[in-house]
Formats: structure tokens, sequence, C-alpha cells
């Protein structure tokens, strides 16, 4: 999916756990997968999305006015009713709005826009040693706003650092590699019809990707959600780093516990949250499998 505009959801400085030492982040907005576990829902549709938060609304009419759609209507005994099918995402019900009723979910945006917020951070990257990583939803579905963003990136000697679910056309995924320094790669689980079910996709071409940028000489750091009673057991542990024993390029793998702090960001869309049940592992069971993965001679991080 090529977007012709790009469109982003976030960017966010000084992240520490977005790759090595003290990192700006750019979510790029649009992902493939559905995980049960995903903490930014705002980042899954492509689209850009205006939501009203109701217990907001003061009832001024501002955005009644400036639409231009004519998409909004004020419910004495509701607030503010939005016609979806008229809204166009334009965002001037955003712009006007005095009580910030409204919100957006992302933003259009440009190489030159995205590169100024960076800039902004160098001083940390050029101290610390950091960088940009570029993150999602899923950065390869916009290949042409990623692949520009990663040359003026390296131009400007910034590191370069691209989180990915792996799934895209591998040719995508090759092209990009050519300007990456890094790739965090979700690794979620082997077991392919498993991987359907907790993500609406299977797993065929994730790992195809991946065994083709390690033999290209890429270095990939790996990265798994760990989700208790889903991909925590001993064996899909082992059934990963069996996989990843023959690759080369693997720097490391970070364990990434389960955590329901988006839980809210559902609430606002208005959307169910498909995490509801889900936990992460004890503490005892992560050292356990810390203790496997190192003997497996992998290092290994606990958040990243």
């Amino acid at each position: 999916m090529h977007h012709k505009i790009p469109t982003i959801f976030a960017i966010k400085g000084y992240a520490l756990h977005d790759g090595p030492q003290i990192r700006t982040t750019v979510f790029f907005k649009g992902c493939p997968l559905s995980c049960h576990w995903c903490h930014n829902p705002e980042g899954l549709s492509p689209n850009i999305e205006i939501i009203t938060l109701r217990d907001r609304c003061v009832g001024c009419g501002e955005c009644v006015v400036a639409c231009p759609q004519q998409a909004l209507a004020i419910d004495p005994a509701d607030g503010i009713d939005r016609t979806p099918a008229l809204c166009i995402a334009c965002g001037r019900c955003v712009e006007v709005c005095p009580a910030l009723a409204h919100a957006a979910t992302g933003w259009r945006t440009s190489v030159a826009a995205v590169m100024a917020e960076i800039e902004k951070d160098r001083p940390f990257y050029d101290t610390s040693g950091g960088g940009v990583t570029f993150s999602g939803g899923e950065p390869l579905l916009q290949p042409d706003f990623l692949l520009a963003l990663l040359q003026e990136c390296g131009r400007r000697r910034i590191h370069r650092t691209v989180d990915t679910t792996g799934f895209a056309p591998t040719a995508t995924v090759l092209t990009i590699a050519a300007e990456t320094d890094l790739f965090l790669y979700d690794l979620k689980m082997m077991d392919s019809a498993r991987h359907l079910r907790s993500t609406g996709v299977d797993n065929t071409l994730i790992l195809a990707n991946l065994v083709a940028l390690c033999r290209a000489g890429h270095p990939v750091r790996i990265r798994i959600p760990l989700v208790a009673g889903v991909n925590d057991g001993e064996d899909d542990i082992r059934a990963v780093l069996a996989f990843l024993r023959d690759l080369p390029g693997i720097t490391g793998i970070d364990l990434l516990p389960y955590h329901g702090i988006g839980r809210a960001k559902y609430r606002k869309l208005g959307i169910d949250y498909p995490g509801e049940t889900l936990t992460a592992p004890d503490r005892k069971h992560m050292n356990s499998l810390l203790g496997i993965i190192t003997g497996a001679g992998f290092q290994v991080t606990i958040g990243g």
C-alpha cells in the first residue's frame, strides 16, 4: 500500500526503548496485522480518524459552523453528533474546538516536516550515539516515504533503525534495508496457525523476510512480545531459538512483557479491546526464559 500523502500518528522524543541509546521515534500510521495485545490502536488504520470526546463538549457549536461537510450537529441531550459518511477527517473541528473535545488519530506530513522534528533532538544523538527509529503501525506500509526519510537521515549521518512486523513484500524489505542501520524485528511465535489467530496473518512471509535480511548481511535485533499462555511457553521460546540459531546478524533479543496501558486508547476510539483477558508472564517465569535464551548464546534484555 503506497500512501500518496505520508501519514503518521506520533513523534516521540527522548525514547529509550526503541533501539540503542536516546532516540526519536516516528510512528507511521497503518498496520497489516491486528495483534490482540496491540497498544497503539490509533496506528492500526492507515486513515486519519476524528474522534469526539463527548464529556468534554461544552455545546458552543464552533465545530458545527466550521465543518465544511456539515457532518456535525448538536444533540441537546448527548452533545455533538458526527455523521461518519460525511466526515472527510479534514481536522477543522479539531482546530476550532476550545474544549479539545475533538482529536485526530494522526496527521499528514512530509519528509521536510519530519526531519525538522528529528533535528530538534540532534544534540542527544551526538552525545549518546542514538538516532531515529521508524515504527508504527508498520512503516513498511509507506515504503516510499520511509525510504526518503532513511536516505535523508543517512545524508545527515543520523543512525537509522526500523521497527517492523516484517510483513511486507520481500523486495520492499530489502530495498529499505539498504538504507537502514538496524532492524528491530517482531517475532511473535513460530506456529503459523496460532500466529494467524493472534495477529490476523500467518507468519510465512515474516519468517522468509527475516531469513532474507540476515542472509543479506543486515543487523537485526529480535523482539518477542510475551503474553502469558499465548506465546510464553518454554517450547515457544526454544522453537524461536532453533529458528534463529543459524541466522547471521542477530544482535540480540528483547523480551517485551505484555502490558495493558493501551486499554484507555481503545475506549477513546470506541472500539473493543481484544486483549482484555491477557496478562504478562510472572517474574519467575521471565527469569526462566532469560536463562534459556542466554544458554543458547544470545544476548537478551527485558523491555528493549
